[in-house]
């Protein structure tokens, strides 16, 4: 088993700045890729940012693309998404998961199929 836990959502006004965390126990967590996803209200949950179990490979979804960082600390076993230039549409509830199978070193998901855990999420909000 695997437990997430994030932290740091919260109000912020558009153009501002938030950084989320999450913290990971449970099994090896280098060995595994790690992603956040985002569900706003009435929409289904979506991908946001992954990163490969060695952090040396990344990807977004376009909107986010040039605004957020997906980061990872293996000896902190924590994974972190910064948010900058926040828009009224990243209002959302985040979430932070674990990868199913350990993959390649340079190798990170989009589908929520791949991933087996999940945090249970934490509020962002921006305001216009």
């Amino acid at each position: 088993q695997v437990q997430l836990v994030e932290s740091g959502g919260g109000l912020v006004q558009a153009g501002g700045s938030l950084r989320l965390s999450c913290a990971a126990s449970g099994r090896t967590f280098s060995n595994y890729a790690m992603g956040w996803f985002h569900q706003a209200p009435g929409k289904e949950r979506e991908f946001v940012a992954g990163i490969s179990r060695s952090g040396g490979s990344t990807g977004y979804e376009d909107s986010v693309q040039g605004r957020f960082i997906i980061s990872r600390d293996n000896a902190k076993n924590a994974v972190y998404l910064q948010m900058n230039s926040l828009k009224p549409g990243d209002t959302a509830v985040y979430y932070c998961a674990a990868a199913r199978a350990i993959a390649s070193s340079s190798y990170y998901y989009t589908r929520q199929y791949d991933y087996a855990y999940w945090g249970q999420g934490t509020q962002v909000t921006v305001s216009s």
